[in-house]
């Protein structure tokens, strides 16, 4: 009688076949010096650069938006939000290339055996899903947010709010578990590791590699890096918004008729109300705010998405309308807007915002009335506030 395998003693042999092929091609990865130690240190260290700037201007960017108790926003520098957002639009998309390289590189020694050597290294194993995938979420839904394209069930910015935090934490995480192998490895000779091909050789391919993922990111960098610094906006190819493109020489996010505000609304008939806590409540039309002693001053609109454009406006400064009403000088403001729903239909000034005379209710930019798309008849401007806070279509003022 002729025996049979019981089928016990190992894997099917197609199975061994594609097994043994894939620890073939892991090995044989393993052996360029675009695999190694030092290219993901260097990699890992300039992604860790990136991520860190893009995670701290994000978590600022909230707290402006969102401001917590203890947290309170100055108005100066004035162009202090166009330099924190713009770092955080430039070093989120500088991080996709660095990021794919990263895999790329990383990718062999992802099929390790065995799996997991102990805790430590299951701990480690485990922080990539979050890494990797959150790393691939945030960029993913950072650059699609630029063109203000949002095909996802979720709100975005809770959503990307929440995985930056899963995402940094993952990465700490990471970097604790690889310090001194990163460490080690950005050495100019590394301890205990044997070079598997010539010198020269492994750093012409290591250095080429490196140079052409720093190239592909200083590209995407600097042809977007237009939108916010204003010297470099011709080269600004890939930028969704050119800065100096829409009404009046500047783009517009929400169209007023997005907004469900008409011309109507700020004709005539418009007026503006004082109210809340002060002593006299205050009602003025259009002509009653020209009347009044009018500032000028040249101001950035920061916008979330990192486009940015300085402009000349004018009108009238808050601090100037609360001192009409008898408000408290340490009294904060709602702004209300004529636009029907939306998160950022009122906004809200704090003491030191209204004290700056920069801070205003503006008739006109660039010398001209406001485009009813630019928030006519009456928007508000500020020093150092993210355009979403820069309320158009003012309806009123309340003293909180």
């Amino acid at each position: 009688m002729t025996s049979r395998s019981s089928g016990t003693d190992g894997p099917p042999a197609p199975a061994a076949r594609v097994l043994a092929s894939v620890r073939a091609g892991r090995d044989e990865a393993l052996t360029r010096p675009v695999h190694d130690d030092r290219t993901l240190a260097v990699l890992g260290l300039a992604l860790g650069v990136c991520f860190s700037i893009c995670f701290v201007t994000g978590v600022l960017s909230h707290l402006i938006q969102n401001p917590p108790g203890w947290f309170t926003w100055s108005p100066n520098p004035a162009g202090g939000y166009r330099i924190t957002q713009g770092l955080h639009v430039a070093t989120g998309i500088a991080s996709i290339p660095l990021l794919a390289a990263k895999l790329w590189a990383a990718g062999p020694r992802l099929i390790s055996e065995p799996a997991v050597r102990n805790a430590a290294h299951a701990l480690e194993r485990i922080s990539l899903f979050p890494l990797v995938g959150g790393s691939i979420f945030l960029l993913a839904t950072g650059l699609v947010n630029l063109t203000k394209w949002y095909p996802w069930p979720f709100g975005f910015i809770q959503g990307h709010f929440a995985a930056a935090w899963i995402t940094i934490g993952a990465l700490v995480i990471h970097i604790l578990a690889k310090v001194h192998i990163t460490r080690d490895a950005l050495r100019r000779e590394p301890s205990g590791v044997a070079r598997v091909v010539p010198e020269p050789e492994a750093h012409g391919g290591r250095r080429g590699f490196l140079a052409a993922v720093g190239a592909g990111a200083g590209a995407v960098t600097l042809f977007t890096v237009g939108q916010t610094v204003g010297p470099l906006k011709e080269l600004a190819l890939l930028a969704p918004r050119k800065p100096d493109v829409g009404p009046q020489g500047f783009p517009v996010n929400r169209t007023a008729k997005a907004a469900g505000v008409t011309a109507e609304e700020g004709g005539a008939g418009y007026r503006l109300s004082v109210t809340g806590a002060v002593a006299d409540e205050g009602s003025y039309s259009l002509a009653d705010l020209a009347a009044m002693t009018q500032r000028e001053a040249t101001l950035p609109i920061a916008c979330v998405e990192g486009w940015s454009a300085s402009a000349r406006w004018r009108g009238v400064p808050v601090r100037t309308l609360l001192e009409l009403a008898g408000a408290s000088a340490d009294a904060t403001v709602r702004v209300e807007s004529l636009q029907k729903s939306g998160s950022y239909k009122t906004s809200e000034l704090n003491p030191s915002q209204i004290a700056d005379p920069d801070s205003m209710l503006a008739l006109e930019v660039n010398g001209e009335p406001l485009h009813l798309d630019h928030g006519a008849p009456l928007r508000l401007i500020g020093p150092n506030r993210p355009g979403v806070q820069q309320t158009k279509w003012v309806t009123s003022v309340v003293v909180l």
